[in-house]
């Protein structure tokens, strides 16, 4: 049988004990590993692997030893519990000896559950599971986690208490994140907030989140945005160490500025249209960008990026004879004297 979607976030979170197995497939990797991790905590425990009752082998295992899951679905633990046969990065070629364990299963024996990759509608593994009557097959796809899905995942973690705009934060972030590092924010999250009754803030969420790699390249557009021209010589000359060179630097600076231009200009004002960036902002660097729109206004805006694009372009120039590190720096020195309306 299928499961898909909202039913299958919902099974690996309360797995039928009864079932003769579980195959979980998709082209993420980590998709698949956290759904098969959450699946095989709630169905057996966290003792399980103490307990020795959860059994694994990969894929390449089951092809050496076709007997192997068989010999695991049908042993006799020492310790009373449920158990389970984990098969790691199967495929068709496994498909014979999942057949004939999903075949022999008894009530009482261990669950089947198998991992897979993309795997075809002709899939012989796929039609194991899905013609099977007391046995599953989820597909994962690369949608983030829905809104559903994340308000689940935070009350697991003991978090009742998550206001509509840090949950909006947080599906927002599902979609930039990968599906394990979206797992390591809620984890992170959970751990910040222990003993915290306090509802989850945004700030909550600005302190938990992955840092960006580019933190310094932050530093300096802020300088840049923030008009305070005697701070760029030496920002620039710590990134141009560092290795960054300055197409890169235009690049970014231009993009920070497209989104204050974006704000700026919105109808209703800067304070409506920062709502409406991609990626979402919040917290204190929403707080930020807001100023810098409103001080800056969408005619001065427009300018500076007149400014960068005429910059890109002599970068980018067979004929540019100057250091091109220096005039990038003219051109930020300029856009911050700008910024004082000079």
């Amino acid at each position: 049988m299928k499961l898909s979607g909202a039913a299958a976030s919902g099974y690996f979170a309360k797995p039928d004990p009864d079932r003769t197995g579980l195959l979980i497939y998709g082209a993420d990797a980590m998709r698949v590993a956290v759904a098969r991790q959450e699946c095989l905590a709630a169905l057996l425990g966290p003792a399980a692997e103490e307990e020795m009752r959860l059994s694994r082998m990969s894929g390449a295992d089951l092809r050496k030893d076709a007997a192997l899951l068989l010999d695991a679905v049908k042993a006799v633990g020492f310790f009373p519990g449920p158990r389970a046969a984990f098969v790691e990065e199967a495929g068709d070629a496994n498909a014979p000896a999942i057949a004939a364990a999903l075949s022999d299963w008894r009530a009482g024996d261990a669950q089947i559950i198998v991992t897979a990759g993309q795997l075809k509608a002709s899939s012989k593994l796929r039609k194991l599971f899905e013609t099977h009557s007391n046995a599953y097959a989820a597909a994962l796809y690369d949608d983030p986690p829905s809104r559903a899905e994340i308000e689940r995942n935070l009350s697991q973690a003991g978090l009742a208490a998550v206001p509509g705009d840090s949950l909006a934060a947080l599906t927002d972030l599902a979609g930039d994140l990968g599906p394990g590092d979206f797992r390591q924010l809620l984890d992170k999250i959970a751990l910040y907030k222990r003993g915290d009754p306090a509802p989850l803030s945004l700030d909550d969420i600005q302190a938990c989140a992955p840092a960006s790699t580019e933190a310094g390249l932050d530093d300096l557009i802020h300088v840049v945005a923030e008009a305070r021209s005697d701070q760029v010589g030496p920002l620039l000359r710590r990134l141009q160490g560092q290795g960054v060179n300055a197409v890169t630097l235009c690049i970014a600076v231009t993009r920070h500025f497209r989104q204050l231009y974006t704000a700026a200009s919105a109808p209703g004002g800067a304070a409506n249209g920062i709502g409406a960036l991609r990626p979402p902002v919040y917290g204190k660097r929403r707080d930020r960008m807001l100023r810098q729109a409103q001080n800056w206004g969408a005619h001065r805006l427009e300018t500076a990026l007149t400014v960068l694009t005429d910059t890109d372009l002599q970068l980018r120039s067979a004929g540019q004879t100057a250091p091109a590190m220096a005039v990038m720096e003219r051109a930020l020195i300029r856009l911050s004297m700008l910024g004082r309306g000079r």
